[in-house]
């Protein structure tokens, strides 16, 4: 076999295809297209000979939450595979749209990104595609590096380059015994990984990856459908088994007690800082901290020197989907030691989940919340709770599974959410999630939901009723036009307070959709200029100012106003993200709390004893006090005083081991 270029044991046979030397007859092939393991979708293919290579067209289309994604693309390459030319049209998310040509000269590359034209040096070994889909074109991919050497980094146009890994060969089950698929990661197309697996044809059976927004995507050709829970938790055990090997170099020491000298504690229960501070950890627990002088310190104690540093309480997410393994290490980058998963396939979140938990993988702690939706055009996932029988169903596979909280999505009758929490109540769990279509939060909450996931989900609750024929629109200019201080919403602020609701706001999400070209990211988001081009190139694909945008900045600058209302009705704000900016993203955040109008003491609390509080955790969390769990964060300045000073997180200690957070950003293609 091969395994990034060494010799295989066989070479796949290529009767009846197109495989770079066979150009006789042709080849078809169609795949399901799945987000969170749900159909969603098909792709089919084409490769017919040419009198000069091949041809090959791709139909990629699916439909996610109402919105159609239609992409097609075409593709004609030499009889080697060498691309010629490249066509890509259509969208590749709800969001975005891909609009792209390659055309291949013998010196030189031209390509298209919509109406605007460069050109490139042809280097000797290249490839021509762009992003996760269509997902065939990454099946002619892998066909090609095979074919022309295996090279460790291979140039893609229009953009940037791939390292292909051959991971060694799965026997799966089969109709006719077991079937032996080889399996390949491919780093560069999208951030992060992908896992995909290729047939004795070198036909792909299966691909794990990201949509164009973070999203789970799965393709599995027609045959394989049976196997696709298998192939997501070898992806994840995969990936968890490469973060292992980065977390092996990255630790900065092994077993024994770790010295944290001459930084200022701040335990985050809001008390007086402490100067020139002594913190002692041992294993994954404080042994003790307090004042230099006060403390003894263990011999032979590995030491941190924390002079100018503040030393604060490991940061909580508390929005976060771990649908990737990179984020381990991004989250850790940020500070973040625990996240709170809001929704994310079982079997790849169990397998994440467990591998950091037994330290086989490399990431922050994660509680889970298990999604669950009603059948629907636009419902997510394949949990649906349509009956009382579904929701005992599903709540009891969560919870046997080890999740928090179940989490209801938009899709949810009002009967069917009470339904999930009296199952969740009964089992010891809370509820989180969306306020469905057609409830308002006061439905949803006197349902049983716990918790309601971003700030715009109290717009039903705040507006005044609307008439029949309501647009979407007509409802966001009603909710930038709320009074706060009027007697509705002061009953809806009294409401949350009683019943105890906690919100996580995610500003940070919806200020990212204020963007226009005269509001870049990098005006209020400096993490935007940090991240891989597989990320940048979304944050730099900006509208120009419109209505439109003059729009989202009034309902962001209202959800401020409700996030400050929230917080001075003593209602639980806890931090969360829902991705965004990776580990950015949180630090900014807590930076809008602070423009909300909490302290700075304050914005930090809601990322470490709030959400640890929420959880049930705070005995063994969100504070810095001996016997409790080792997290916490090293950070140059005092972020107490200057809420900015967040970002600058150097080092960060979870559950006892010690990272460099530069080495954890340059890991996963992020500049520290």
């Amino acid at each position: 076999m091969r395994d990034g270029g060494k010799t295989r044991e066989h070479e796949p046979a290529s009767a009846g295809r197109l495989n770079g030397t066979e150009t006789s007859g042709a080849e078809q092939g169609a795949f399901t297209l799945h987000k969170f393991q749900q159909p969603i979708g098909k792709e089919s293919y084409v490769l017919e000979a040419t009198p000069g290579g091949i041809a090959a067209r791709f139909d990629f289309s699916f439909t996610d939450r109402g919105a159609a994604v239609p992409l097609r693309a075409e593709f004609r390459g030499a009889a080697d595979l060498t691309p010629l030319q490249l066509s890509i049209e259509g969208k590749n998310c709800r969001q975005s749209e891909i609009h792209c040509s390659v055309e291949v000269g013998p010196t030189g590359i031209r390509v298209r990104d919509r109406e605007r034209w460069n050109e490139l040096p042809r280097p000797a070994r290249f490839f021509t595609t762009a992003g996760y889909a269509p997902v065939g074109l990454q099946m002619l991919l892998v066909r090609y590096w095979i074919d022309h050497g295996s090279p460790a980094l291979l140039p893609t146009f229009p953009t940037g380059s791939v390292r292909i890994v051959h991971r060694g060969i799965d026997a799966f089950p089969g109709r006719s015994g077991a079937e032996r698929l080889e399996r390949y990661s491919i780093d560069g197309l999208i951030w992060g990984r992908e896992t995909l697996w290729l047939d004795r044809e070198r036909r792909l059976a299966a691909l794990v990856t990201m949509d164009a927004e973070f999203d789970h995507f799965e393709a599995v050709r027609e045959g394989y459908e049976p196997l696709l829970e298998t192939f997501i938790r070898v992806a994840g055990a995969d990936g968890m088994q490469s973060m292992r090997e980065l977390g092996s170099r990255f630790s900065a020491r092994a077993d024994q007690d770790l010295v944290i000298l001459h930084g200022t504690l701040i335990d985050g229960t809001g008390g007086p800082k402490v100067p020139d501070s002594t913190v002692v950890i041992r294993g994954d627990r404080l042994l003790a901290l307090g004042p230099g002088t006060n403390v003894v310190r263990p011999p032979g104690a590995f030491t941190l020197d924390a002079t100018g540093c503040s030393i604060l309480p490991g940061l909580w997410d508390m929005h976060a989907h771990v649908q990737q393994v990179e984020w381990g290490p991004i989250y850790l980058a940020a500070g973040v030691t625990t996240v709170r998963d809001c929704a994310n396939e079982l079997d790849f979140l169990v397998t994440v989940r467990d591998a950091i938990a037994e330290g086989r993988g490399l990431g922050p702690r994660i509680l889970a919340a298990g999604v669950v939706d009603g059948s629907g055009p636009n419902a997510v996932g394949t949990a649906r709770v349509d009956s009382r029988e579904d929701a005992e169903s599903w709540v009891e596979r969560y919870f046997r599974a080890g999740f928090q909280q179940i989490k209801v999505y938009s899709s949810m009758t009002r009967v069917a959410v009470r339904w999930v929490a009296e199952a969740a109540h009964r089992r010891g769990m809370s509820v989180t999630g969306h306020v469905p279509e057609g409830l308002t939060a006061f439905d949803a909450i006197e349902a049983g939901q716990d918790q309601v996931n971003h700030v715009w989900g109290l717009a039903g609750m705040l507006i005044d009723p609307l008439p029949a024929g309501a647009t979407p629109m007509d409802r966001a200019r009603a909710f930038t036009e709320v009074d706060l201080h009027s007697e509705r919403a002061r009953e809806a602020l009294e409401f949350l307070r009683t019943h105890g609701t906690v919100v996580d706001p995610t500003l940070a999400l919806a200020e990212l959709s204020t963007l226009s070209t005269a509001k870049p990211p990098e005006s209020f988001e400096p993490g935007s200029e940090k991240v891989p081009e597989e990320l940048a190139g979304r944050l730099r694909s900006v509208p120009p100012p419109s209505a439109e945008t003059e729009l989202r900045e009034r309902l962001f600058r209202k959800g401020l106003e409700i996030v400050r209302a929230l917080h001075e009705a003593g209602i639980a704000v806890v931090a969360g993200t829902d991705q965004a900016v990776p580990g950015h993203s949180l630090h900014r955040e807590i930076e809008l709390y602070a423009e909300a109008g909490f302290t700075p003491m304050e914005a930090i609390q809601a990322a470490t004893i709030v959400p640890a509080r929420v959880m049930g955790l705070e005995p063994d969390s969100g504070t810095l006090a001996v016997g409790k769990r080792a997290d916490l964060i090293v950070v140059e300045g005092d972020p107490s005083a200057r809420i900015r000073d967040i970002r600058n997180v150097r080092k960060v200690v979870a559950a006892g081991k010690v990272y460099e957070t530069a080495e954890l950003w340059r890991s996963v293609g992020f500049r520290p």
